[in-house]
């Protein structure tokens, strides 16, 4: 039994919230963002909270009536909140800049990576070796910061690459001469 799909999903007074068909359609401060519930799910909208209702108590939808709580939560939270993850470049000439609707990205290869910076997405490049990735919703600014990670993971040895930033990189110690 789900206990997080149970709980009812609080909506804040400058959100608005409607549902036509299980499209729910969420508009905050920030923007707006759609949601299309699995049809089996009821959901009703009261008193500033949205219900969901599983059709049965089957393990799936038990499982799904959870994940559809949590989504339509991180959306309201996006709306008005919106959410952000910082990334730290390191290594010696490595650097970041943007330029309009491009992320331009030194990282010692031959070339350098342009990036397009997709709608609903700010990069903010505060210093060369660290950019701010933010919009409103979650699993797109969770995706473009992965994308943008992926162009030069951080490698053991000399810790060179993008990272999270605070992550943790183990670091391996090289070859020795015996």
């Amino acid at each position: 039994m789900s206990r997080v799909g149970k709980k009812p999903v609080p909506v804040p007074s400058d959100v608005k919230v409607s549902c036509v068909n299980n499209m729910v359609t969420i508009q905050g401060p920030k923007g707006k963002l759609d949601y299309k519930v699995d049809d089996r799910f009821k959901i009703e909208i009261k008193d500033n909270k949205i219900f969901i209702t599983r059709p049965s108590e089957e393990h799936k939808d038990m499982s799904k009536h959870g994940l559809i709580r949590t989504l339509l939560l991180n959306n309201i939270i996006g709306v008005t909140k919106g959410y952000s993850k910082e990334l730290e470049i390191r290594g010696v000439g490595f650097k970041a800049l943007v330029q309009g609707k491009k992320l331009t990205l030194n990282l010692g290869y031959s070339h350098q990576i342009d990036y397009p910076i997709p709608d609903g997405i700010t990069i903010l490049a505060a210093k060369p070796t660290q950019l701010t990735v933010s919009g409103i919703d979650k699993a797109k600014v969770g995706e473009i910061t992965a994308e943008i990670r992926d162009f030069y993971l951080p490698e053991p040895y000399k810790g060179k690459g993008i990272r999270y930033f605070n992550e943790y990189v183990r670091h391996k110690a090289g070859k020795t001469v015996a």
